[in-house]
């Protein structure tokens, strides 16, 4: 049971000084959300609105926090947190369209309730999986030092949340970075039913901060002027003195999850508690006793509100129910970008794999100053693989930066960098670590443009590939992993000259880019590659060899091995198409060349089931079937992690069954 037991508006008032003006407005602004969720709770029981999540009881927050904040700051709430929207001063019609799936809201139809955003209104909207979003404050709060403008970053999350990774690493980055974001803990008493002693050990949530070196506070949540009165000074000493701050405010949940959930498991002498806590209820009776507001007032008040409720009501009420037709879905998966191409020079230098990633990066540095590196390693240091070596010299430590080994933190910081218009550069150290980051590339970054209309502009690097003897967790070739999901393009050269021109056009896309580099090719191939800036189309294809009996198709590591056995046999008569982009996939390329050899071989490093080349082998068997002179051979690596030793990896690989396969093919 918290340790706050009284409202005491006097003594939150002693060092303030709130006008009454000030005081009637928070009323005001708190008795909206309270007063459209009972309108809310109306609806959801006639089935108009498919699901609601209660603030009942924790108005003060929301209404507190946002009303210091300034109108260009961003704030990211929760499910709880309407109160934010109406203090931005959001149309009703637009909030109650979005809740409706109608098009006037913010997604389209395309997720519900306060899962949304709004650049208009400076609201980054949350995402179910609820720890990305406080990585995502980071972003925005580096962004705004970055820029040096003087502004903070409010992030809310419960006290369930806290026991996600995601919010141990989002403060951990904010404190070593010194990011003003102000992070705040409803501590509500309940994670849906599991209560708060069955979520941390910890007296209080605030005490975490000593852990991260973190200023912490704890406010009585249900007290709208100790409320204002702390943020406002905190907020007002962050934007002079940029630092995280930690806030946990003391509150509860006086109705379920959302509503199906119930409170049945909620003891009845801890519900009459909070309930004689009522921040609404409670803060008009001081204002009635101290002459600040009248009851006629507090009437006018509600018939006010109540009426713009009801003409917003009507109005989204006869809104048309969306439609829409698959171009639009489709369009809207990625962001429209017009890829100008940036044409090679003639001048050209022999250099390595490793050597055109990092003159690619680094000239895409030089052509976008919003541009930011951050990885593991990759400042002083200059990256395990040393791509980034002398960038630090060059560009400096705020736009090159170590990251504390956080994958998931990060990725979501580039998030927000992105909402706040800059670009950025995710190294991970080996790609296999990405799974540590996975749930924001997946659930965030690739669904954020179609959900409401927020770009992701962010390239995650990821050195990749067997042959090196690196064992099973630095030698995986994940792309499947990314393949399967909508709003991702995903790309894997495999010689210098278009991992140079294909790094600069990921890193100039505005949307999310998983850019794959083959370790082992890092230093094993060299070509002559155009020394000036340039671009490459990503989705096209190229065609490396050209021949009539059968068709390859591969992409990475793969392309040597053939070009090697290819080189090795010069008797066999056969198209070379090196993918390079692997989402968007060159389909047409692929047809084109199956329909021509009638034999097809699709070589992948990855393990063959559920990789590519059966996707690939699918699209084939749907729309060339009638040009096949023989079946669809699909070769991968062995169904098992990637072993260490030498002749185990070897044998691992497919390149080990490549010669059987292609001879099994042409013999058909």
């Amino acid at each position: 049971m918290s340790n706050i037991n009284t409202l005491d508006y006097s003594k939150s008032l002693e060092n303030t000084d709130l006008s009454s003006e000030t005081l009637k407005d928070l009323y005001y602004k708190m008795l909206k959300p309270r007063m459209i969720e009972e309108k809310m709770l109306i609806l959801l029981r006639q089935g108009k609105i498919s699901k609601w999540f209660s603030g009942i009881g924790q108005e003060a927050i929301s209404v507190g926090v946002t009303s210091v904040l300034e109108d260009d700051e961003y704030v990211l709430p929760m499910h709880r947190n309407l109160g934010v929207f109406t203090t931005r001063n959001i149309p009703l019609y637009r909030l109650f369209s979005q809740w409706q799936g109608k098009a006037n809201g913010f997604t389209k139809g395309r997720d519900r309730s306060f899962h949304f955003g709004t650049q208009e209104f400076k609201i980054v909207g949350m995402i179910s999986h609820l720890g990305p979003q406080l990585g995502v404050a980071d972003g925005i709060a580096l962004a705004h030092k970055l820029k040096k403008e003087a502004k903070i970053t409010a992030v809310f999350t419960g006290e369930g949340g806290t026991s996600e990774g995601d919010f141990h690493e989002a403060l951990n980055i904010a404190s070593v970075w010194d990011l003003p974001v102000l992070f705040c803990i409803e501590n509500n008493g309940y994670g849906l039913s599991t209560p708060t002693e069955e979520q941390y050990k910890c007296e209080n949530l605030a005490d975490r901060g000593k852990g991260y070196g973190m200023e912490a506070h704890i406010i009585d949540g249900n007290n709208i002027v100790e409320v204002y009165s702390k943020i406002k000074e905190i907020a007002e000493s962050m934007r002079k003195n940029p630092r995280p701050v930690l806030v946990e405010f003391k509150t509860f949940r006086m109705r379920g999850h959302e509503e199906a959930s119930g409170t049945k498991y909620v003891p009845e002498e801890l519900m009459d508690f909070w309930s004689a806590k009522d921040p609404i209820d409670n803060f008009l009776e001081y204002l009635h006793e101290n002459e600040i507001l009248s009851e006629e007032e507090n009437i006018n008040y509600k018939k006010e509100i109540l009426k713009e409720i009801n003409l917003h009501l009507k109005k989204a009420n006869n809104e048309p129910e969306i439609s829409s037709t698959e171009s639009e879905e489709l369009s809207d998966v990625f962001k429209y970008y017009n890829n100008q191409i940036v044409a090679s020079e003639k001048n050209t230098k022999e250099i390595r794999f490793v050597d055109a990633i990092s003159e690619g990066l680094s000239q895409a540095m030089e052509q976008h100053d919003d541009l930011i590196i951050m990885g593991q390693d990759v400042a002083d240091y200059g990256g395990v693989f040393k791509i980034t070596d002398g960038f630090v010299e060059k560009f400096g430590k705020d736009r090159v930066r170590n990251t504390p080994i956080c994958e998931s933190g990060i990725v979501a910081a580039a998030m927000g960098l992105s909402i706040k218009g800059m670009k950025s550069v995710v190294e991970m150290q080996f790609g296999d670590f990405v799974s540590s980051g996975f749930n924001p590339i997946v659930n965030y970054l690739a669904k954020v443009n179609y959900r409401w209309n927020q770009n992701a502009d962010v390239v995650v690097r990821m050195p990749c590939g067997a042959g090196v003897g690196a064992g099973p967790f630095h030698s995986q070739t994940n792309e499947a992993w990314f393949l399967k999901t909508p709003g991702l393009k995903v790309v894997y050269p495999a010689f210098p000259a278009d991992a140079k021109g294909l790094l600069t056009a990921a890193i100039a896309d505005p949307n999310p880019v998983i850019f794959f580099e083959h370790k082992a090719l890092y230093r094993s191939v060299k070509q002559e590659v155009p020394e000036n800036y340039y671009t490459l189309p990503l989705g096209k294809a190229a065609k490396l060899k050209e021949g009539n009996d059968i068709s390859i198709i591969t992409y990475g590591a793969g392309v040597h091995w053939a070009l090697d056995y290819l080189n090795e046999n010069q008797n066999i008569s056969a198209d070379l198409l090196d993918l390079r982009t692997l989402q968007p996939l060159d389909i047409s390329a692929i047809f084109q060349s199956v329909k021509k050899t009638g034999k097809v071989l699709i070589l992948q490093e990855d393990s063959s089931f559920c990789g590519l080349a059966s996707e690939i082998s699918a699209q084939i068997a749907e729309h060339c079937f009638e040009y096949l002179d023989g079946p669809i051979k699909k070769l991968g690596s062995l169904e098992s992690p990637v072993p260490f030793a030498a002749a185990l990896e070897k044998k691992y690989l497919a390149k080990s069954k490549l010669e059987e396969t292609i001879q099994e093919l042409l013999e058909y």
